[in-house]
């Protein structure tokens, strides 16, 4: 009777509070890391096959604290010794909280959004530091930059990355009403002057370049989102001009509950 009485008041406690943990799970299927349907892996051995292969997004929320996790299929490696479990991934987690937002993507990925999944805030889970994250947001991501959320610690374990942010940072309500959408990259250590760490994708692979794209800058530098593969097919779809610039711009949608 006792430890019933301590739950009834535990649960009572939590519902005045608001402190009831809560949580959305995204399912991706297997096997679609390929971009539009035409992109390679690196041939260094680094690039382990399902590296980039999305498989879940899983948003936990307790109290004023929200655990973002986002999962692959392949186990974590940390052949370049970042420290936190991994090193090859780069993960953009774009949330819709209200009406409005930014249609935009930031510098590297190559993609925007439709008007009615435009983002609020972005949350990063990357290998590097924090601090040096921030500073590649800081002198890249123009206007975007005060949307951009970088967690304090991004870990790794087993096939998921992970990271804890504070909820209201991403914003007011429900989070199983909002729009969520994930974008998997790769680690880039020495980006391109204009890129966000992220790494290229080019016509053909090489050591540490995606294949299957093209050399210039029109094609989305994106792995695998959030969505069934048709979806994925056609949202990633692209087009160039004859000089390399984007004549179709991959243009992503959110995933909703």
């Amino acid at each position: 009777m006792t430890s019933l009485r301590f739950a009834a008041a535990a649960l009572a406690a939590a519902l005045a509070t608001g402190v009831l943990a809560d949580e959305l799970v995204f399912k991706d299927p297997v096997g679609d890391d390929k971009g539009p349907g035409t992109y390679t892996y690196p041939t260094d051995g680094v690039y382990k096959a399902g590296s980039f292969d999305l498989t879940q997004l899983r948003v936990k929320t307790s109290g004023n604290k929200a655990d973002i996790e986002v999962s692959v299929n392949a186990d974590l490696e940390d052949p370049w010794r970042m420290g936190v479990g991994f090193a090859v991934q780069m993960v953009f987690v774009f949330v819709d909280t209200k009406e409005g937002g930014h249609t935009e993507g930031l510098p590297g990925l190559n993609i925007q959004f439709a008007p009615d999944s435009a983002w609020e805030k972005v949350i990063i889970l990357s290998p590097q530091s924090a601090a040096r994250v921030r500073n590649e947001v800081a002198q890249k991501a123009g206007a975007l930059k005060d949307d951009v959320i970088v967690p304090a610690r991004t870990r790794g374990a087993g096939r998921t990355i992970s990271a804890t942010v504070d909820l209201a940072a991403i914003g007011q309500g429900d989070p199983a009403k909002w729009g969520w959408q994930v974008v998997m990259q790769s680690n880039e250590g020495f980006p391109a002057g204009t890129d966000l760490l992220t790494r290229k994708v080019n016509e053909y692979e090489g050591q540490h370049r995606f294949g299957g794209g093209t050399d210039t800058d029109c094609d989305p530098h994106v792995m695998d989102i959030l969505g069934d593969q048709e979806a994925q097919k056609q949202q990633l779809a692209y087009e160039c001009n004859a000089d390399g610039t984007a004549k179709k711009k991959a243009t992503l949608k959110m995933v909703r509950k």
